[in-house]
């Protein structure tokens, strides 16, 4: 099954809509043009059922094949949001919002999404039961999570479900994928050390917060070269400092710290976020300091499961002919969330040569809606086939 002749028909349609949505950029939860724009076109295409609010302001869609003695329902998942990045394309098609862009490419996966929406509710192929999933807040705000806490999966008995990412360097319309821990966790944590302040002229009579600082980042680094297997992966980073103190000639008082923890495994998730709190405070308290750890855990490790990431896979391989092992990366991705309640996989398709995600300059490559379109259609055909 290479690419389907009707997403080429399709293809000026589809990127009509994938550049007004990147025309029109919103943010986490606050998708709520994106989402009516989304449902208008789910119940033009004819789905037999449309709801709106789930996960606050997620979008789901129904489309039964022409017979169903299969029983077995397959959700799809796309996500809708965008970043709060300035966007510095110049495109004619950039974003008309001031400090919000589609730096990630969820305006094509919302557009792939609903081209595969429109054929599967026109040709209706399959025996079984197809859930398409528009997911608002991926970026940081948990909306896979929203969107099961709010029973998603089982008002919809969904058995499986499949999500899809662009991936700038990767050829064009190629695959990817990986079974088991895929994309990292995501943690964050603040720090806050309380020392003594004073006159920069008279150290002898402070607890230099900022020493103790510089100290506690270089020793949260032995998390990953002494702490952990070393082929069990784990990223510590410290990403913003800042001190009670603005002048040349004061010792802070006080200095907090922020950063990020990247984690591949449960055990080492709970390794990296004992031991970080373990050496702030020891480091702390051998200056004669006080830290302060505050851990906020972010989104699990997202785990492919086998038996589905090896038919996304031959899925894969239909369309492309071909179809690669992905690297481990080390990002977060709220599918995650999905990947928990339900079997199912995610695959990365390449979106060529380019500015990465989350670069100001980036942009969704148009050339691949086809090849992404012909998965999701492929993943519902193949996996229900019609009688």
């Amino acid at each position: 099954m290479p690419v389907k002749n009707r997403f080429a028909e399709l293809l000026p349609e589809i990127t009509a809509w994938r550049r007004d949505l990147h025309e029109n950029p919103e943010i986490l939860f606050e998708t709520h043009r994106t989402a009516a724009l989304v449902a208008e076109k789910l119940r033009a295409f004819g789905c037999d059922e449309v709801v709106t609010g789930i996960g606050r302001t997620g979008v789901v869609g129904v489309i039964k094949g022409k017979a169903a003695t299969s029983g077995k329902v397959i959700g799809l998942r796309a996500d809708m949001d965008a970043l709060p990045i300035h966007e510095a394309t110049g495109l004619p098609y950039a974003s008309k919002t001031p400090g919000a862009m589609h730096a990630c490419g969820h305006d094509g996966h919302t557009a792939m999404l609903l081209g595969a929406a429109q054929y599967l509710a026109e040709t209706r192929n399959f025996d079984g039961t197809v859930v398409v999933i528009f997911q608002p807040a991926e970026e940081g705000g948990g909306g896979g999570r929203e969107m099961c806490a709010d029973g998603m999966m089982d008002r919809w008995q969904i058995d499986e479900v499949y999500g899809m990412h662009n991936w700038p360097g990767r050829p064009a319309g190629s695959f990817a994928i990986r079974p088991g821990a895929f994309f990292a966790a995501t943690d964050q944590f603040e720090i806050v050390i309380e020392g003594k302040g004073g006159h920069a002229a008279k150290p002898q009579e402070t607890v230099d917060s900022t020493l103790v600082a510089a100290h506690v980042i270089t020793a949260l680094q032995s998390i990953a070269s002494r702490n952990a297997d070393p082929v069990d992966q784990v990223v510590v980073s410290v990403t913003a400092i800042e001190s009670s103190s603005k002048a040349f000639n004061v010792i802070a008082q006080r200095v907090h710290m922020k950063g990020t923890v990247r984690t591949m495994s449960k055990e080492m998730r709970d390794l990296a976020e004992a031991r970080l709190r373990a050496i702030s405070t020891g480091t702390a308290g051998a200056f004669g300091a006080v830290a302060e750890v505050t851990y906020y855990r972010g989104y699990p490790c997202m785990v492919n499961h086998a038996e589905q990431t090896d038919f996304a896979a031959e899925v894969a391989r239909s369309v492309a002919g071909d179809c690669a092992e992905a690297p481990l990366i080390m990002g977060g991705e709220d599918f995650a969330f999905m990947l928990e309640e339900r079997p199912g996989a995610y695959i990365l398709v390449g979106n060529g040569d380019g500015a990465s995600v989350h670069h100001p300059e980036y942009n969704f490559n148009d050339d691949v809606i086809p090849a992404g379109c012909s998965w999701w259609a492929g993943i519902v055909e193949q996996r229900m086939p019609a009688a």
